[in-house]
């Protein structure tokens, strides 16, 4: 993988480990927190395309109720 072998990512690992290993609880914690807060943005964008969808259905069925200024509209043309 890119060229370096084994004992090379070793070697790797142990100088990220004495450069980062005071930080790593503290960088797994925010990770973790990162990802719940995305899962829960995409849980509430679904939800919000999901409640707008449902209610441009329901105001675009044909039996479904007209609209009050509709029907005032519809009564001053009868009137006129």
């Amino acid at each position: 993988m890119f060229g370096i072998e084994g004992p090379y990512w070793i070697i790797i690992l142990v100088v990220g480990l004495l450069l980062f290993g005071r930080r790593l609880p503290e960088i797994g914690r925010n990770v973790g927190k990162s990802i719940v807060e995305f899962k829960k943005g995409l849980k509430d964008a679904g939800n919000e395309a999901e409640q707008e969808a449902n209610r441009s259905s329901t105001q675009h069925l044909p039996g479904s109720q007209p609209s009050q200024s509709s029907q005032t509209h519809s009564t001053e043309q009868h009137r006129a």
